[in-house]
């Protein structure tokens, strides 16, 4: 927990030196819209990308497969959407390349060694029925 904290505040201080910068420079209407934009535009996106997701899992299940891959995809447009719905450039950013296809495919390599990990530790285990 502790080590969230930090990263915590200093990400909130930068985004708030951010919204001040941009403030400045396009006004506060114009900061306000944008912020506002971007958190529509994301909730539609992900929206979009949340369906094909599910679809994904739906066949990757019929078909008989393990849904792995499209389970973290799914995790990844969910991290994607709740970033890009909270206020902020730098949460825009990141919460934009976490629903994009072409740019999901960098976070993956962390997750999966992430997942291994935790198994090799015993702390997370697949049952197999």
């Amino acid at each position: 927990m502790r080590k969230i904290v930090g990263p915590f505040i200093v990400a909130i201080l930068v985004e708030i030196a951010i919204f001040i910068v941009v403030g400045k420079v396009l006004g506060v209407f114009n900061t306000l819209l944008l912020i506002i934009l971007t958190s529509v535009i994301g909730v539609i996106v992900t929206k979009k990308q949340g369906i094909q997701s599910v679809r994904n899992i739906q066949k990757s299940l019929s078909e008989g497969n393990p849904p792995g891959v499209a389970l973290i995809d799914m995790f990844l447009i969910f991290i994607g959407g709740v970033l890009l719905i909270t206020p902020g450039f730098i949460t825009d950013i990141i919460g934009f390349t976490l629903i994009m296809p072409l740019t999901r495919k960098l976070y993956k390599p962390a997750i999966y060694y992430w997942l291994r990990k935790k198994m090799k530790n015993g702390q997370v285990f697949i049952i197999n029925r």
